[in-house]
């Protein structure tokens, strides 16, 4: 498994992925919520690529990408050490390590531009995906409480973030 930063020719591999991950019910878009074209997945990549702030990793193997992480950061004074974390991973690469590899990239690309603090939220019935945080040095800070609307009831959130020392 290799783990880089998106190209444009990534688009429609890219999209298949977000589309499985969304598939799971435990990503802010529900399953079929929203179908991105390989267009839209190329024209999101390009703009990652202009952002020196964020960055759109993927997984691949060799049948094809496997797993997407994001990190977006921004430049503003206060909040230019930090970046929040999305992650997704193909139902066929599930328990295969994809997860585990991305956040490592994703630590490395962090310390490179200095930042301290990574976060993310979590469905906190998503076992598996906080099990996989936890691991990777993510805590718990909060929670939010109905936070989303799944199926017709209310979820709640973790807010999880770990500190780059």
């Amino acid at each position: 498994m290799k783990v880089r930063e998106a190209v444009s020719a990534d688009a429609a591999g890219l999209a298949e992925t977000i589309a499985s991950a969304e598939e799971s019910g435990m990503m802010l878009f529900g399953p079929g919520e929203r179908r991105l074209s390989p267009d839209q997945v190329e024209q999101m990549i390009v703009n990652f690529l202009g952002d020196s702030a964020s960055a759109l990793f993927v997984a691949e193997d060799t049948g094809g990408i496997t797993g997407y992480l994001i990190a977006r950061g921004d430049d503003t004074g206060r909040t230019r050490h930090r970046a929040y974390v999305v992650i997704g991973v193909h139902h066929r690469a599930r328990g295969k390590g994809v997860g585990t590899a991305l956040f490592r990239r994703l630590e490395d690309w962090a310390r490179e531009r200095g930042l301290r603090r990574l976060e993310l939220t979590v469905m906190t019935e998503n076992d598996a995906a906080v099990a996989l945080y936890r691991k990777m040095g993510f805590e718990v800070e909060g929670v939010k409480r109905d936070s989303l609307v799944v199926d017709g009831r209310y979820a709640d959130e973790y807010y999880m973030a770990k500190i780059i020392e």
